[in-house]
C-alpha cells in the first residue's frame, strides 16, 4: 500500500540515516558500535521517515545496485550468526590491535556495515547523500550517537579535549545548523516546493558527565510523583512539577548536589539546543533509553514542549506547511522563521507495560491542560532483553533501588513493581502498539476538527516502525476516521491500494525506519 497526499501525487517517504558531524572516531570503537548496535539491535542510529512531500517526479521503484546488494547480504549474513555475534567484540579488539590487519579490518567494515547503517563521517561529507535522497522524494534524521568513552562519560579530560557531553551538545547544534542549511538551499532551488525533511535526534545520556545523575532523578521522581487514579505503571508519567528539584542547590533524596548541578546543565544544554532549532525550523526528537532513564527523559521532555511547542491562543494561523506557501510568489508567503509545531517530540515505548494503562491519555490530558502541541515518537523499543535480566537481577538480589551496580550482582534497575516494566511477549508489544495508535489517530482526528484546516497543529506523531502490519493498521485506521481516502489506482494488471491524505494530516504524521533495514518495506511505501 503506497502512501500518497492530495496535492497532485504527494508521497511522504523518507529515507533517513545515522549522521556524525564530529571527527572520524577511533574504530575500534566504532566498529564494536556498528556490529552489535547498528547491526544486532534496535538502538537508534537513523530513522526512515515518510512525511508530506512534494510534487517531483516519483523515483524509481529501486535504485539499488548490486554493489548494495551484495552487501547487505555480507552484513546480514553475517548478523546471522549468533555466535560470530556474541564473540564480535573480542574479535574486533584483536584485530585491530594487530599492525597492518587493523587498516584491512577497517576498510572492510566501513564498506560493510558502516556504509550499510551510516551516512557519512561528518556533515559537510552526508551533503551529497542528502541531495541524492531529496530527488528520491526522502529526507533525513541526524543522529550522533556514537559512544563516548568512559573517560569522557565521567567527565575526565585533558587539556586537549573538552568534556565529552559538552562535545555532544556542540555536535547536535552542528548538526541542526547543517540540516537547516541543507533545507534553506532545498527551498530556495525548488521554490519551497519539498519542505523541510531532515531533523535531529538526541540522546540525553550522553550530555551528562555521569549518567548516574539522570538515575538518580528518575528514582526521585518514581518516590515521589503523586499517584494516579487508576495507577500508571513505572515509568509512570510526566508532571508539571517534575523539575521543580531544579531550582535548589541542595541534596535532596537520592539526589546530591553533584547531580542536581549537573542536571541543570543538562537542561541549559537541551533549551540551548531547542533555541536553535527553533530559529532554523528543524524538529528535534528526544530518544527513550532505559527504564532506569526514562523518569528523568519523560521530564525533561515534558518540560521542553511546555517551552518550545506552545500552541497559539487563538490556534488558527497559518503555518509553514500551509498550502498556500506552496503556491504563492516568495513575498507574499510567511517569513522563513515562520515556527514550526510540534518543535519538540518524546519517544514512547510500546514494549513498556504502562502503556496498557492511562499513561498515553494521560499525556494527552497534560499537553493540552499546560497549552501547548503534543509531539510523539511512537516505537516498540530496543531493549527488552537487558531490561527482563536487569529486573530479575534488581528483585532476586535486593539491590538498593538507585544505586550504581558495583559488580555482576547489582542492577541497574530501579522499577518498584514486582514485574518488569516491559511487556512480556512480542504479541503484547505488537498489541499495544496498535493500540496506542488508535489513540493517537483520535487525537489528531479531534485536533483537525478543533483547530480547522490551517490552524497550527495540537499533535503530531511519528510512527517508527518496521512493522508491515503496522503499518496497514494505521493506514486503515487514517481511511475509518476519515482522515484518507482508499483508492485502487493501476494500469491493466499492475494494480495496488493507495491512501489518500490532504495536507492538514501529512502535517501531523509521519512514519520512519531504522535505515538499512527491512528495505522492501521502505519501496512498498515509496511507489506511487
Amino acid at each position: 500500500m503506497s502512501v500518497i497526499t492530495r496535492r497532485g501525487v504527494l508521497r511522504f517517504f523518507v529515507h533517513a540515516r545515522a549522521f556524525s558531524t564530529a571527527p572520524p572516531p577511533r574504530f575500534r570503537r566504532l566498529g564494536r558500535v556498528l556490529v552489535l548496535s547498528s547491526a544486532l539491535t534496535t538502538s537508534v542510529l537513523g530513522y526512515t521517515f515518510y512525511n508530506d512531500a512534494s510534487n517531483i517526479e516519483p523515483a524509481p521503484f529501486d535504485t539499488r545496485t548490486l554493489s548494495d546488494l551484495v552487501r547487505a547480504y555480507i552484513v546480514y549474513g553475517t548478523c546471522s550468526i549468533a555466535p560470530l555475534v556474541d564473540v564480535a567484540p573480542t574479535i574486533l579488539d584483536f584485530l585491530f590491535g594487530i599492525p597492518g590487519v587493523s587498516k584491512i579490518v577497517e576498510s572492510f567494515v566501513r564498506a560493510t556495515f558502516f556504509h550499510q547503517f551510516v551516512g557519512a563521517d561528518t556533515a559537510d561529507g552526508v551533503l551529497p547523500l542528502l541531495t541524492s535522497l531529496r530527488t528520491e522524494n526522502k529526507g533525513a534524521i541526524f543522529a550522533y550517537t556514537v559512544e563516548v568513552e568512559e573517560e569522557g562519560a565521567a567527565g575526565q579530560t585533558n587539556v586537549e579535549r573538552r568534556p565529552a557531553h559538552k562535545h555532544f551538545v556542540e555536535e547536535i547544534i552542528r548538526s541542526i545548523n547543517a540540516s537547516a542549511d541543507f533545507e534553506d538551499g532545498m527551498d530556495e532551488s525548488q521554490n519551497g516546493h519539498t519542505g523541510r525533511r531532515t531533523w535531529v535526534a538526541v540522546k540525553l545520556s550522553a550530555m551528562l558527565p555521569n549518567a548516574q545523575s539522570l538515575i538518580n532523578l528518575s528514582t526521585h521522581l518514581t518516590n515521589t510523583r503523586a499517584s494516579l487514579e487508576p495507577p500508571v505503571l513505572f515509568p509512570g508519567t510526566p508532571s508539571p512539577s517534575d523539575l521543580s528539584i531544579l531550582h535548589t542547590s541542595t541534596s535532596t533524596g537520592a539526589l546530591t548536589e553533584s547531580d542536581i548541578h549537573d542536571l541543570k546543565e543538562l537542561y541549559n544544554g537541551l533549551v540551548q539546543i531547542c533555541t536553535r532549532a527553533e530559529e532554523r525550523r528543524v524538529r528535534v526528537f528526544i530518544d527513550a533509553e532505559y527504564s532506569w532513564y526514562q523518569p528523568a527523559i519523560d521530564a525533561f521532555g515534558h518540560a521542553l514542549m511546555e517551552r518550545f511547542n506552545k500552541v497559539p491562543s487563538n490556534n488558527f494561523r497559518r503555518t509553514w506547511w500551509d498550502i498556500s506557501s506552496w503556491t504563492s510568489s516568495p513575498s507574499v508567503r510567511e517569513p522563513v522563521h515562520d515556527k514550526v509545531r510540534p518543535l519538540v517530540y518524546v519517544t514512547y515505548q510500546a514494549y513498556l507495560r504502562r502503556s496498557h494503562a492511562r499513561a498515553p491519555h494521560a499525556l494527552l490530558a497534560l499537553a493540552r491542560a499546560r497549552g501547548y502541541a503534543l509531539g510523539v515518537k511512537l516505537v516498540r523499543g530496543a531493549y527488552h532483553p537487558y531490561e527482563l535480566v536487569a529486573h530479575q537481577v534488581a528483585r532476586s538480589a535486593s539491590s538498593t533501588v538507585g544505586s550504581y551496580p558495583s559488580n555482576h550482582s547489582r542492577s541497574f534497575s530501579i522499577s518498584p513493581d514486582p514485574e518488569p516494566p516491559v511487556q512480556p511477549s512480542k504479541d503484547a508489544t505488537d498489541q499495544c502498539y496498535d493500540d496506542c495508535a488508535t489513540l493517537l489517530i483520535d487525537a489528531i482526528s479531534r485536533d483537525i476538527h478543533r483547530s480547522g484546516r490551517f490552524g497550527a497543529p495540537g499533535i503530531g506523531v511519528f510512527f517508527g516502525t518496521h512493522n508491515w502490519p503496522s503499518c496497514e493498521f494505521i493506514l486503515d485506521e487514517l481511511v475509518k476516521k476519515g482522515l484518507g481516502v482508499g483508492e485502487r489506482v493501476g494500469v491493466n494488471e499492475v494494480q495496488k491500494d493507495v491512501v489518500w491524505i490532504p495536507l492538514e494530516v501529512g502535517e501531523r504524521i509521519a512514519f520512519g525506519q531504522l535505515y538499512g533495514t527491512f528495505i522492501f518495506l521502505c519501496f512498498l511505501f515509496n511507489v506511487a
